[in-house]
Protein backbone atom coordinates (compact mmCIF):
# COMPACT_ATOMS: atom_id res chain seq x y z
CA UNK A 1 0.00 0.00 0.00
CA UNK A 2 1.33 3.43 -0.93
CA UNK A 3 0.32 6.45 1.11
CA UNK A 4 0.54 10.07 0.11
CA UNK A 5 2.03 12.77 2.32
CA UNK A 6 1.75 16.39 1.19
CA UNK A 7 4.04 18.92 2.85
CA UNK A 8 2.80 22.49 2.50
CA UNK A 9 6.14 24.22 2.40
CA UNK A 10 4.67 27.74 2.44
CA UNK A 11 2.36 27.06 5.41
CA UNK A 12 4.46 27.33 8.56
CA UNK A 13 2.90 26.44 11.93
CA UNK A 14 5.50 27.86 14.30
CA UNK A 15 9.20 27.64 15.05
CA UNK A 16 10.09 24.34 16.71
CA UNK A 17 11.67 25.49 19.94
CA UNK A 18 14.81 23.51 20.79
CA UNK A 19 13.32 23.02 24.27
CA UNK A 20 10.79 20.58 22.78
CA UNK A 21 13.75 18.15 22.64
CA UNK A 22 14.52 18.55 26.36
CA UNK A 23 15.59 15.87 28.85
CA UNK A 24 15.24 15.03 32.53
CA UNK A 25 17.64 13.79 35.25
CA UNK A 26 16.45 12.59 38.66
CA UNK A 27 18.05 11.08 41.73
CA UNK A 28 16.41 7.75 40.95
CA UNK A 29 18.07 4.38 40.48
CA UNK A 30 21.38 4.95 38.69
CA UNK A 31 20.24 7.90 36.59
CA UNK A 32 22.44 10.39 38.46
CA UNK A 33 24.86 8.36 40.58
CA UNK A 34 26.56 5.98 38.17
CA UNK A 35 24.75 7.18 35.09
CA UNK A 36 26.08 10.75 35.03
CA UNK A 37 28.12 11.21 38.20
CA UNK A 38 31.05 8.98 39.19
CA UNK A 39 33.07 11.44 41.30
CA UNK A 40 36.42 13.06 40.77
CA UNK A 41 38.34 10.15 42.32
CA UNK A 42 36.71 7.51 40.09
CA UNK A 43 38.80 5.30 37.81
CA UNK A 44 36.10 5.88 35.19
CA UNK A 45 37.28 8.74 32.95
CA UNK A 46 35.51 11.88 34.08
CA UNK A 47 35.38 15.65 33.82
CA UNK A 48 35.11 17.11 37.31
CA UNK A 49 33.37 13.92 38.45
CA UNK A 50 30.98 13.74 35.47
CA UNK A 51 31.57 10.65 33.40
CA UNK A 52 33.30 11.73 30.21
CA UNK A 53 31.53 9.32 27.85
CA UNK A 54 28.11 10.55 28.99
CA UNK A 55 29.15 14.19 28.62
CA UNK A 56 30.44 13.54 25.10
CA UNK A 57 27.25 11.72 24.11
CA UNK A 58 24.88 14.31 25.54
CA UNK A 59 26.80 17.14 23.89
CA UNK A 60 26.55 15.26 20.60
CA UNK A 61 22.82 14.84 21.18
CA UNK A 62 22.41 18.60 21.51
CA UNK A 63 20.40 18.58 24.75
CA UNK A 64 18.77 22.04 24.85
CA UNK A 65 17.40 21.94 28.41
CA UNK A 66 17.85 19.53 31.34
CA UNK A 67 15.40 19.20 34.24
CA UNK A 68 16.68 18.26 37.74
CA UNK A 69 16.60 16.99 40.58
CA UNK A 70 13.18 15.41 39.99
CA UNK A 71 10.55 14.20 39.57
CA UNK A 72 9.24 12.94 42.86
CA UNK A 73 12.68 13.36 44.42
CA UNK A 74 12.45 17.14 44.03
CA UNK A 75 9.90 17.45 46.84
CA UNK A 76 12.27 15.68 49.23
CA UNK A 77 15.46 17.50 48.14
CA UNK A 78 16.98 20.25 50.26
CA UNK A 79 19.51 22.10 48.17
CA UNK A 80 21.82 23.16 51.00
CA UNK A 81 22.77 19.49 51.47
CA UNK A 82 24.42 19.56 48.04
CA UNK A 83 26.78 22.55 48.25
CA UNK A 84 30.18 23.14 49.78
CA UNK A 85 33.14 20.77 50.22
CA UNK A 86 32.22 17.13 49.71
CA UNK A 87 33.60 16.06 53.08
CA UNK A 88 31.19 18.36 54.88
CA UNK A 89 28.06 17.44 52.92
CA UNK A 90 25.61 15.37 54.95
CA UNK A 91 24.70 11.78 54.14
CA UNK A 92 20.95 11.71 53.66
CA UNK A 93 18.36 9.06 52.91
CA UNK A 94 16.55 9.12 49.58
CA UNK A 95 13.16 8.37 51.10
CA UNK A 96 11.48 8.86 47.74
CA UNK A 97 13.29 6.07 45.92
CA UNK A 98 14.18 3.05 47.99
CA UNK A 99 15.76 4.51 51.13
CA UNK A 100 19.21 4.67 49.53
CA UNK A 101 21.92 6.66 51.29
CA UNK A 102 23.16 9.63 49.25
CA UNK A 103 26.40 11.44 49.98
CA UNK A 104 25.09 14.56 48.16
CA UNK A 105 28.27 14.77 46.09
CA UNK A 106 26.07 15.69 43.11
CA UNK A 107 24.40 18.99 43.92
CA UNK A 108 23.75 22.41 42.44
CA UNK A 109 27.29 23.16 41.27
CA UNK A 110 27.74 19.72 39.73
CA UNK A 111 24.43 19.99 37.90
CA UNK A 112 25.32 23.44 36.57
CA UNK A 113 28.71 22.13 35.44
CA UNK A 114 26.96 19.31 33.56
CA UNK A 115 24.67 21.81 31.83
CA UNK A 116 27.67 23.96 30.93
CA UNK A 117 29.57 21.02 29.43
CA UNK A 118 26.70 19.75 27.28
CA UNK A 119 25.31 23.17 26.35
CA UNK A 120 21.95 22.74 28.07
CA UNK A 121 19.81 25.30 29.88
CA UNK A 122 19.18 24.26 33.49
CA UNK A 123 15.61 23.67 34.64
CA UNK A 124 15.42 23.31 38.43
CA UNK A 125 12.39 21.70 40.10
CA UNK A 126 11.85 23.36 43.47
CA UNK A 127 10.80 21.60 46.66
CA UNK A 128 7.24 22.49 47.58
CA UNK A 129 6.23 19.20 49.21
CA UNK A 130 8.62 19.26 52.16
CA UNK A 131 10.25 22.66 51.64
CA UNK A 132 9.30 26.25 52.30
CA UNK A 133 8.95 29.42 50.25
CA UNK A 134 12.08 30.73 51.99
CA UNK A 135 14.11 27.68 50.91
CA UNK A 136 13.10 28.13 47.27
CA UNK A 137 13.68 31.89 47.44
CA UNK A 138 17.17 31.33 48.86
CA UNK A 139 18.03 28.75 46.20
CA UNK A 140 17.11 31.22 43.46
CA UNK A 141 19.24 33.91 45.13
CA UNK A 142 22.15 31.52 45.60
CA UNK A 143 22.08 30.62 41.90
CA UNK A 144 21.28 33.97 40.31
CA UNK A 145 22.27 36.94 42.48
CA UNK A 146 25.53 38.38 41.05
CA UNK A 147 27.45 39.22 44.24
CA UNK A 148 27.25 41.00 47.56
CA UNK A 149 24.64 39.00 49.45
CA UNK A 150 25.64 36.27 51.88
CA UNK A 151 24.12 33.61 49.63
CA UNK A 152 25.75 34.84 46.44
CA UNK A 153 29.08 35.21 48.22
CA UNK A 154 28.69 31.65 49.47
CA UNK A 155 28.24 30.48 45.87
CA UNK A 156 31.35 32.43 44.90
CA UNK A 157 33.32 30.85 47.75
CA UNK A 158 32.21 27.45 46.48
CA UNK A 159 33.85 28.11 43.12
CA UNK A 160 31.26 29.89 40.97
CA UNK A 161 32.14 33.59 40.67
CA UNK A 162 29.52 34.16 37.99
CA UNK A 163 25.82 33.56 38.68
CA UNK A 164 24.32 30.44 37.15
CA UNK A 165 21.50 32.49 35.62
CA UNK A 166 18.87 29.78 36.03
CA UNK A 167 15.70 30.87 34.29
CA UNK A 168 13.41 27.83 34.54
CA UNK A 169 12.03 27.07 38.04
CA UNK A 170 9.39 24.45 38.76
CA UNK A 171 7.15 25.07 41.77
CA UNK A 172 6.60 21.53 42.98
CA UNK A 173 6.19 18.30 41.03
CA UNK A 174 3.21 15.98 40.62
CA UNK A 175 1.49 17.66 43.56
CA UNK A 176 -1.55 15.50 42.82
CA UNK A 177 0.54 12.42 43.78
CA UNK A 178 4.09 12.05 45.16
CA UNK A 179 4.45 15.81 45.60
CA UNK A 180 1.91 15.91 48.42
CA UNK A 181 -1.31 14.19 47.25
CA UNK A 182 -2.95 17.62 47.14
CA UNK A 183 -6.23 18.66 45.68
CA UNK A 184 -6.05 21.22 42.90
CA UNK A 185 -7.29 23.85 45.34
CA UNK A 186 -4.62 23.00 47.92
CA UNK A 187 -1.91 23.18 45.30
CA UNK A 188 -3.21 26.48 43.91
CA UNK A 189 -3.01 28.08 47.36
CA UNK A 190 0.53 26.82 47.91
CA UNK A 191 1.60 27.76 44.38
CA UNK A 192 0.42 31.34 44.93
CA UNK A 193 2.39 31.53 48.17
CA UNK A 194 5.62 30.03 46.80
CA UNK A 195 5.53 31.94 43.51
CA UNK A 196 5.11 35.25 45.33
CA UNK A 197 8.52 34.92 46.95
CA UNK A 198 10.62 33.78 43.97
CA UNK A 199 12.86 36.79 43.28
CA UNK A 200 14.25 38.39 40.18
CA UNK A 201 18.03 38.53 40.62
CA UNK A 202 20.07 40.82 38.43
CA UNK A 203 18.52 40.69 34.97
CA UNK A 204 17.29 37.08 35.27
CA UNK A 205 13.50 37.07 35.38
CA UNK A 206 12.39 33.67 36.73
CA UNK A 207 10.18 31.57 34.48
CA UNK A 208 7.83 29.88 36.94
CA UNK A 209 6.33 26.50 36.05
CA UNK A 210 3.21 25.23 37.79
CA UNK A 211 2.21 21.59 38.16
CA UNK A 212 -0.20 20.65 35.43
CA UNK A 213 -2.31 17.52 35.04
CA UNK A 214 -1.55 13.83 34.98
CA UNK A 215 -2.30 12.91 31.38
CA UNK A 216 -5.26 14.95 30.11
CA UNK A 217 -6.91 15.56 33.48
CA UNK A 218 -9.03 18.57 32.52
CA UNK A 219 -10.64 18.60 35.97
CA UNK A 220 -7.26 19.34 37.61
CA UNK A 221 -6.61 22.13 35.13
CA UNK A 222 -10.03 23.72 35.57
CA UNK A 223 -9.98 23.53 39.37
CA UNK A 224 -6.39 24.80 39.65
CA UNK A 225 -7.01 27.92 37.60
CA UNK A 226 -10.39 28.54 39.18
CA UNK A 227 -8.81 28.41 42.63
CA UNK A 228 -5.81 30.47 41.56
CA UNK A 229 -8.02 33.33 40.38
CA UNK A 230 -10.75 33.05 43.01
CA UNK A 231 -11.06 36.08 45.30
CA UNK A 232 -7.82 37.52 43.89
CA UNK A 233 -7.50 40.80 42.08
CA UNK A 234 -3.82 40.04 41.52
CA UNK A 235 -2.76 36.65 40.16
CA UNK A 236 0.64 35.29 41.18
CA UNK A 237 3.19 35.05 38.37
CA UNK A 238 2.88 31.92 36.25
CA UNK A 239 4.75 31.34 33.02
CA UNK A 240 4.36 27.66 32.31
CA UNK A 241 1.93 24.84 33.06
CA UNK A 242 3.47 21.36 32.90
CA UNK A 243 1.54 18.19 32.15
CA UNK A 244 2.97 14.66 32.50
CA UNK A 245 2.06 11.95 30.02
CA UNK A 246 3.69 8.51 30.13
CA UNK A 247 3.10 5.77 27.57
CA UNK A 248 2.55 2.78 29.81
CA UNK A 249 3.30 -0.69 28.48
CA UNK A 250 1.94 -4.11 29.36
CA UNK A 251 5.14 -6.04 28.64
CA UNK A 252 8.70 -6.13 29.89
CA UNK A 253 11.01 -4.10 27.71
CA UNK A 254 12.35 -6.97 25.57
CA UNK A 255 9.21 -9.13 25.60
CA UNK A 256 6.75 -7.09 23.58
CA UNK A 257 4.28 -8.61 21.17
CA UNK A 258 2.78 -6.93 18.14
CA UNK A 259 -0.40 -6.29 20.12
CA UNK A 260 1.32 -4.76 23.16
CA UNK A 261 3.53 -2.62 20.91
CA UNK A 262 0.47 -1.25 19.12
CA UNK A 263 -1.29 -0.59 22.41
CA UNK A 264 1.65 1.33 23.90
CA UNK A 265 2.35 3.36 20.77
CA UNK A 266 -1.32 4.27 20.38
CA UNK A 267 -0.95 6.53 23.42
CA UNK A 268 0.75 9.15 21.27
CA UNK A 269 -2.60 9.91 19.62
CA UNK A 270 -3.84 10.59 23.16
CA UNK A 271 -0.83 12.79 23.89
CA UNK A 272 -1.58 14.93 20.84
CA UNK A 273 -5.24 15.21 21.80
CA UNK A 274 -4.27 16.23 25.34
CA UNK A 275 -1.93 18.96 24.07
CA UNK A 276 -4.70 20.43 21.92
CA UNK A 277 -7.29 20.36 24.72
CA UNK A 278 -5.01 21.69 27.45
CA UNK A 279 -3.78 24.48 25.17
CA UNK A 280 -7.36 25.42 24.31
CA UNK A 281 -8.18 25.71 28.01
CA UNK A 282 -5.17 27.96 28.67
CA UNK A 283 -6.09 30.15 25.71
CA UNK A 284 -9.60 30.63 27.11
CA UNK A 285 -8.50 31.91 30.54
CA UNK A 286 -10.06 35.17 31.69
CA UNK A 287 -8.73 37.94 33.97
CA UNK A 288 -6.80 38.14 36.16
CA UNK A 289 -4.91 35.11 34.79
CA UNK A 290 -4.72 36.20 31.17
CA UNK A 291 -2.36 39.10 31.85
CA UNK A 292 0.07 37.23 29.61
CA UNK A 293 0.45 34.00 27.69
CA UNK A 294 0.83 30.88 29.86
CA UNK A 295 2.98 28.29 28.11
CA UNK A 296 2.15 24.59 27.99
CA UNK A 297 4.89 22.07 28.79
CA UNK A 298 5.11 18.27 28.79
CA UNK A 299 8.01 18.03 31.21
CA UNK A 300 7.78 14.26 31.73
CA UNK A 301 6.99 11.85 28.91
CA UNK A 302 8.16 8.57 27.44
CA UNK A 303 7.65 4.83 27.56
CA UNK A 304 7.22 3.04 30.88
CA UNK A 305 7.45 -0.74 30.58
CA UNK A 306 6.75 -3.42 33.16
CA UNK A 307 9.70 -3.70 35.54
CA UNK A 308 12.15 -6.56 35.31
CA UNK A 309 13.18 -7.16 38.92
CA UNK A 310 16.39 -8.98 37.96
CA UNK A 311 17.48 -6.02 35.82
CA UNK A 312 16.57 -3.59 38.59
CA UNK A 313 18.64 -5.53 41.12
CA UNK A 314 21.62 -5.32 38.77
CA UNK A 315 21.24 -1.82 37.38
CA UNK A 316 18.96 0.14 39.74
CA UNK A 317 15.35 1.18 40.14
CA UNK A 318 13.31 1.54 36.91
CA UNK A 319 16.26 0.52 34.73
CA UNK A 320 14.73 -0.24 31.34
CA UNK A 321 16.34 -1.77 28.29
CA UNK A 322 15.73 0.35 25.22
CA UNK A 323 14.56 -1.39 22.05
CA UNK A 324 13.53 -0.74 18.49
CA UNK A 325 10.01 0.14 19.60
CA UNK A 326 11.47 2.86 21.89
CA UNK A 327 13.17 4.53 18.91
CA UNK A 328 9.74 4.57 17.25
CA UNK A 329 8.14 5.92 20.44
CA UNK A 330 10.74 8.71 20.65
CA UNK A 331 10.08 9.70 17.04
CA UNK A 332 6.30 9.53 17.53
CA UNK A 333 6.57 11.87 20.51
CA UNK A 334 8.84 14.34 18.76
CA UNK A 335 6.61 14.30 15.68
CA UNK A 336 3.64 15.20 17.89
CA UNK A 337 5.57 18.08 19.45
CA UNK A 338 6.69 19.36 16.05
CA UNK A 339 3.16 19.28 14.65
CA UNK A 340 1.91 21.13 17.74
CA UNK A 341 4.85 23.55 17.87
CA UNK A 342 2.48 26.50 18.18
CA UNK A 343 1.05 25.07 21.41
CA UNK A 344 4.16 23.96 23.31
CA UNK A 345 7.16 25.58 24.99
CA UNK A 346 9.11 22.64 26.41
CA UNK A 347 9.07 18.83 26.60
CA UNK A 348 11.40 16.63 28.70
CA UNK A 349 11.95 12.94 28.07
CA UNK A 350 12.24 10.74 31.16
CA UNK A 351 15.10 10.09 31.84
CA UNK A 352 18.51 10.88 30.44
CA UNK A 353 20.42 7.82 31.73
CA UNK A 354 19.50 4.30 32.91
CA UNK A 355 15.92 5.06 33.96
CA UNK A 356 12.81 4.52 31.79
CA UNK A 357 13.27 5.63 28.15
CA UNK A 358 16.92 6.61 28.50
CA UNK A 359 19.14 7.76 25.62
CA UNK A 360 22.14 6.37 27.55
CA UNK A 361 22.71 3.16 29.49
CA UNK A 362 25.77 2.74 31.69
CA UNK A 363 27.40 -0.16 33.49
CA UNK A 364 30.69 0.52 35.26
CA UNK A 365 33.07 1.87 32.64
CA UNK A 366 30.69 1.17 29.76
CA UNK A 367 28.22 3.67 28.28
CA UNK A 368 26.08 2.90 25.26
CA UNK A 369 23.78 4.92 23.04
CA UNK A 370 20.29 3.47 22.83
CA UNK A 371 17.85 3.44 19.88
CA UNK A 372 16.13 6.40 21.57
CA UNK A 373 19.43 8.30 21.45
CA UNK A 374 19.70 7.70 17.72
CA UNK A 375 16.13 8.87 17.08
CA UNK A 376 16.76 12.11 18.98
CA UNK A 377 20.11 12.59 17.23
CA UNK A 378 18.57 12.27 13.78
CA UNK A 379 15.68 14.55 14.59
CA UNK A 380 17.68 17.40 16.13
CA UNK A 381 17.69 18.85 12.58
CA UNK A 382 14.19 20.13 13.37
CA UNK A 383 15.30 22.30 16.30
CA UNK A 384 14.84 25.98 15.54
CA UNK A 385 13.20 25.34 12.16
CA UNK A 386 9.66 26.26 11.07
CA UNK A 387 7.20 23.42 11.46
CA UNK A 388 5.11 22.86 8.32
CA UNK A 389 1.50 21.87 7.78
CA UNK A 390 0.90 18.39 6.43
CA UNK A 391 -1.79 16.41 4.68
CA UNK A 392 -1.49 12.68 5.39
CA UNK A 393 -4.86 11.66 3.93
CA UNK A 394 -6.39 11.54 7.40
CA UNK A 395 -4.24 8.73 8.69
CA UNK A 396 -3.89 8.61 12.50
CA UNK A 397 -0.40 8.64 13.99
CA UNK A 398 -0.80 4.97 14.88
CA UNK A 399 -0.74 4.19 11.14
CA UNK A 400 1.68 6.81 9.85
CA UNK A 401 3.38 9.65 11.71
CA UNK A 402 5.07 12.56 9.97
CA UNK A 403 6.56 15.92 10.90
CA UNK A 404 8.27 18.40 8.62
CA UNK A 405 10.19 21.64 9.04
CA UNK A 406 12.31 23.96 6.95
CA UNK A 407 14.82 26.73 6.94
CA UNK A 408 15.67 28.86 3.93
CA UNK A 409 16.86 26.14 1.57
CA UNK A 410 16.41 22.80 3.32
CA UNK A 411 13.38 20.81 4.40
CA UNK A 412 13.51 18.11 7.08
CA UNK A 413 10.96 15.32 7.19
CA UNK A 414 10.66 12.51 9.73
CA UNK A 415 8.35 9.62 8.79
CA UNK A 416 7.48 6.83 11.21
CA UNK A 417 5.83 3.54 10.40
CA UNK A 418 4.70 2.47 13.88
CA UNK A 419 3.10 -0.80 12.84
CA UNK A 420 5.16 -3.74 14.14
CA UNK A 421 4.05 -6.09 11.34
CA UNK A 422 3.11 -4.14 8.18
CA UNK A 423 5.49 -2.59 5.66
CA UNK A 424 4.27 0.39 3.70
CA UNK A 425 5.49 2.97 1.21
CA UNK A 426 5.10 6.73 1.03
CA UNK A 427 4.90 9.22 -1.78
CA UNK A 428 6.08 12.60 -0.49
CA UNK A 429 4.81 15.65 -2.34
CA UNK A 430 6.27 19.10 -1.69
CA UNK A 431 3.46 21.57 -2.24
CA UNK A 432 4.97 24.94 -3.13
CA UNK A 433 8.48 23.74 -3.97
CA UNK A 434 10.48 21.09 -5.79
CA UNK A 435 12.91 18.74 -4.08
CA UNK A 436 16.21 19.04 -5.96
CA UNK A 437 18.02 16.38 -3.93
CA UNK A 438 17.41 14.18 -0.92
CA UNK A 439 19.43 12.24 1.60
CA UNK A 440 18.01 10.00 4.27
CA UNK A 441 18.69 7.77 7.27
CA UNK A 442 16.61 4.97 8.71
CA UNK A 443 16.41 3.25 12.08
CA UNK A 444 14.93 -0.23 11.75
CA UNK A 445 15.34 -3.83 12.84
CA UNK A 446 13.38 -6.93 11.91
CA UNK A 447 13.07 -7.82 15.62
CA UNK A 448 10.82 -5.38 17.53
CA UNK A 449 12.64 -6.35 20.75
CA UNK A 450 16.13 -5.83 19.34
CA UNK A 451 18.32 -3.57 21.45
CA UNK A 452 21.84 -2.27 21.92
CA UNK A 453 23.57 -4.09 24.77
CA UNK A 454 26.81 -3.52 26.63
CA UNK A 455 28.36 -6.43 24.71
CA UNK A 456 26.76 -5.49 21.38
CA UNK A 457 26.28 -1.70 21.45
CA UNK A 458 25.70 -1.22 17.71
CA UNK A 459 22.84 -3.61 16.96
CA UNK A 460 20.57 -0.67 16.07
CA UNK A 461 22.17 2.26 14.28
CA UNK A 462 20.89 4.74 11.67
CA UNK A 463 21.74 3.61 8.15
CA UNK A 464 21.64 5.63 4.93
CA UNK A 465 18.63 5.24 2.65
CA UNK A 466 18.16 6.57 -0.85
CA UNK A 467 14.64 7.77 -1.64
CA UNK A 468 13.45 7.74 -5.24
CA UNK A 469 13.27 11.30 -6.57
CA UNK A 470 11.06 12.07 -9.57
CA UNK A 471 9.69 15.41 -10.77
CA UNK A 472 10.49 17.00 -7.41
CA UNK A 473 8.60 14.37 -5.39
CA UNK A 474 9.89 11.39 -3.43
CA UNK A 475 8.92 7.79 -2.98
CA UNK A 476 10.19 5.71 -0.06
CA UNK A 477 9.62 2.20 1.25
CA UNK A 478 9.04 2.03 5.02
CA UNK A 479 9.64 -1.27 6.79
CA UNK A 480 7.50 -2.18 9.77
CA UNK A 481 8.46 -0.35 12.98
CA UNK A 482 10.86 2.13 11.39
CA UNK A 483 11.96 5.75 11.67
CA UNK A 484 13.12 7.55 8.53
CA UNK A 485 14.61 11.03 8.54
CA UNK A 486 15.09 13.01 5.31
CA UNK A 487 16.93 16.18 4.34
CA UNK A 488 15.67 17.71 1.12
CA UNK A 489 17.22 20.58 -0.74
CA UNK A 490 14.30 22.51 -2.16
CA UNK A 491 14.01 24.96 -5.01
Amino acid sequence: MERSVIVHIDSPIAVIRPELHGHFLEHLGTATYGGIWVGRESAIPNIDGLRRDAVVALKELGVPVLRWPGGCFADNYHWRNGIGPYVSRPRTVNHTWGGIIEDNSFGTHEFMRLCELIGAQPYVAGNMGSGSPAELRDWVEYCNFPAGSSLSDQRIAHGAPDPFRVRFWGVGNESWACGGHMSAEEYAALYARFATFVPTCGDVQPYLIAVGPNNNDTDWTRRFFTALSSARTYAPPINGFAMHYYSWGKSRSTRYTADTVREQLSTFDDVERAIKEQRAYLDALTPPLNRGHIDLLVDEWGTWDLSDLAEEREHGRFWQQNTMKDAVAAALGLNVFHRQADKLAMCNLAQVANVLQAPLLTDGERCIRTPTFHAFALMKDHQGKSSLKLDCAGKPATELSVSASRDEHTMYVTIVNPDPAQNTSVRLVCDGAMAASATGWMINHTDMNACNTFNQPDVILPRPVRPELSAGNLRLDLPALSVTHLRLEVA
